[in-house]
């Protein structure tokens, strides 16, 4: 039997959009490129501490996928308490700007894989990976979201008409968005959506089943799929759930 050694390279790159050196790791050698958010708090380094590297390692190891898991700013922007919700907003742009303009080129230039990626990430990670594929879905053909909370109003409370915030703000944004171009891209990219009923879930409930409507009345073909009242809001579970949805997908 072959045994494989897990390429891992540790990375880093100057962002001009944030100001500063931005870390992210690289795990696997070939395949398609995931860029992963982490959750909130949470480093580029989570992924692999909590083992969902070792849990998706045989599509590693067949050179089918790498993950390329990011750092984030989110103590700046949706995370820092002592900001107003249209700063938070701002905060949060610059590192969208940096993740398409900065993250996005380097990881093409290291792979040489320029064709689209898949976005992925667990709680905070699963906001934010779908919030990037909603607004950049030329860039992001997949996206795996577990566990998100897909309503900016549970960073920053009730909003007002705030654009940049709504912007940010998958629930609600997503019932007007009624662009031929994003919608055929939508209806084009594989759309994975994820929670389970159990402790902690609560919070994403609500505006995963507003997601779920209004895929359905757009006709954009997605999977919202409701795992049971065991499955809580945590590591454990997504480390199946993960390895689970990458088969689906006939990587």
């Amino acid at each position: 039997m072959e045994v494989f050694s897990l390429n891992i390279e540790y990375l880093s790159h100057y962002s001009g959009n944030l100001g500063r050196e931005m870390v992210l790791n690289r795990y696997g050698h070939a395949g398609l490129p995931i860029v992963v958010f982490p959750s909130s708090g949470g480093t580029h380094n989570e992924y692999y501490d909590f083992g969902m590297i070792h849990a998706c390692e045989r599509f590693i190891n067949e050179g089918k996928v790498q993950f390329f898991t990011l750092s984030s700013v989110d103590s700046e922007s949706w995370l820092c308490d002592w900001k107003n919700g249209h700063d938070r907003a701002l905060a949060h742009t610059q590192y969208e700007k940096y993740v398409i303009e900065e993250a996005i080129p380097f990881i093409k230039y290291k792979t040489g894989w320029f064709g689209q990626m898949m976005a992925t990430g667990c709680s905070m990670g699963g906001y934010h990976s779908f919030n990037i594929f909603l607004q950049h879905p030329d860039v992001f053909g997949k996206v795996i979201s577990l566990s998100g909370v897909y309503d900016a109003r549970f960073f920053v409370g009730e909003y007002g008409n705030d654009e940049l915030i709504y912007r940010n703000s998958p629930s609600d944004n997503i019932w007007n968005q009624n662009d031929g171009w994003f919608i055929n891209h939508y209806r084009n990219a594989d759309i994975i959506v994820c929670t389970g009923l159990g402790p902690w879930e609560q919070d994403g409930l609500p505006s995963f089943y507003s997601l779920k409507r209004s895929f359905e009345e757009k006709n954009i073909p997605a999977w919202f799929d409701v795992w049971g009242e065991d499955v809580a809001h945590d590591w454990p579970w997504w480390r199946i759930q993960m390895p689970y949805f990458l088969d689906k997908l006939n990587l």
